[in-house]
């Protein structure tokens, strides 16, 4: 009899040293995949699954090493990222602690609405509940019916999980923008020409579509700030071409920039009535914080940088010097 039992205790830590073995084993995952475990589904489907996809040959195992570690009712339910070498042991310690795979969405800086809406429809990964509302009703479902959408939603990268939706996402971006905002409206700068945070916001859209080199950002709002304090107008192309929509087909004529509309701060004083761009903190920034100096002109330099100006004589030569140089594309903003 103590044979026998002995024999049965060699037997199980054969077996036992096996299935260790078994789960410290790499998966067969040629490439990195995904796994994804549903709300509510058992561990045996689980290894059913996974035996589907041929990452598992012995279910019995992996059943079996989970019931003893009592492992099989700690399993998160979530998508999880398979890579080669991942082992049975690592994937199940992943499960547990819910280490699931994230993924990023970035609203992009000086994209619009409409542009940030299309980005939203084409990923396939958010759960798509705003496609059939129009933006008006995208607004009321984030609580705001009577706001524009324009610019209301912080430039950043977002981390989320598969199962977010696309309204749950931009409820987050809308709420980042608000603290972003906030925050930097009270360490603004003080006598700006700004009736509140909102216009702030608009000129940091300006700010946003006029440059992407970031050192440039706080002296464009210098030009910007002085020229409204100084009863100038903007003469701002993009938001020009933000108030002309769909009509917009890629170049400004004397005409565009002679129509009186919202947007067009050639013809307007002051701001155009909301932001024109989704905006990040850095323009945010650079809109409560301008650079301080003389300019009150500049133009696009071809190489993505601008020439600044304080008086009309030298921007209008700096205009003739690049205008030689990139004839057709060249960029003047202000105007004069």
């Amino acid at each position: 009899m103590a044979v026998g039992a002995f024999l049965v205790l060699l037997l199980g830590a054969i077996a036992w040293q096996r299935i260790n073995a078994y789960v410290d084993s790499p998966l067969p995952v040629g490439e990195p995949r995904t796994l994804l475990i549903e709300r509510g589904q058992g561990f045996n489907q689980i290894v059913a699954d996974l035996e589907t996809a041929n990452l598992v040959q012995r279910p019995i195992f992996l059943r079996i090493y989970a019931r003893i570690n009592g492992l099989a009712h700690r399993v998160k339910a979530g998508e999880y990222e398979l890579e080669p070498g991942l082992t049975l042991r690592v994937l199940l310690q992943k499960m547990i602690d819910g280490d699931t795979l994230r993924h990023f969405f970035t609203v992009v800086e000086g994209t619009t609405f409409a542009q940030l809406r299309e980005q939203l429809e084409a990923n396939t990964v958010l759960l798509q509940t705003l496609s059939e509302l129009d933006d008006s009703e995208v607004m009321a479902q984030l609580g705001e019916p009577e706001q524009h959408p324009e610019g209301m939603f912080l430039a950043e990268t977002y981390q989320y999980l598969r199962g977010m939706s696309d309204l749950d996402l931009l409820r987050r971006a809308r709420t980042s923008l608000d603290e972003a905002l906030a925050q930097a409206w009270e360490k603004r700068a003080s006598e700006l020409p700004y009736e509140s945070a909102y216009e702030a916001l608009t000129m940091a859209s300006i700010i946003e579509k006029e440059t992407a080199v970031a050192q440039e950002r706080p002296r464009i709002s210098g030009v910007f700030v002085r020229r409204l304090q100084q009863g100038m107008r903007l003469q701002t192309d993009p938001t020009v071409i933000y108030g002309m929509g769909a009509e917009y087909k890629g170049n400004l004529r004397r005409s565009d920039l002679v129509q009186k509309t919202p947007y067009n701060t050639y013809a307007i004083e002051g701001l155009p009535p909301t932001p024109i761009a989704m905006v990040g903190k850095d323009a945010i920034e650079a809109a409560l914080n301008p650079e301080a100096g003389p300019w009150l002109f500049f133009v696009a330099k071809g190489d993505g940088s601008h020439h600044f100006s304080a008086r009309l004589s030298e921007h209008n030569s700096a205009v003739r010097r690049y205008q030689l140089q990139r004839r057709e594309d060249y960029r003047s903003t202000p105007g004069g």
